[in-house]
């Protein structure tokens, strides 16, 4: 009777528990469009306010900056790279 009871108070607590959210930010994105109808979402699709703003105009949503913004940061110049000056005489010298 105890294994029944407690079987039973288990399903009940799992069934009760809220369902575990999926995250809502894409990081590749760094401004996200935070909509409040429907329960609320984020659109993360945006790469400047004012695009988001643009969006979001009319409308009940806020734009944000995404905290999960994963920035790739300033790229790096390309370094020239130099060939090395290659003669037959300076090959036949090593031999």
């Amino acid at each position: 009777m105890r294994i029944l009871a407690l079987a039973i108070l288990t399903v009940a607590t799992a069934s009760v528990a809220p369902s575990a959210r999926a995250q809502t930010y894409d990081p590749a994105y760094p401004v996200c469009l935070h909509v409040y109808k429907f329960g609320g979402y984020y659109e993360c699709r945006y790469t400047s306010l004012p695009q988001c703003n643009m969006s979001a105009s009319g409308r009940g949503a806020l734009c944000v900056v995404n905290p999960y913004y994963a920035n790739p940061g300033p790229r790096k110049k390309a370094v020239p790279q130099v060939a090395a000056s290659f003669t037959p005489d300076a090959l036949v010298r090593t031999l």
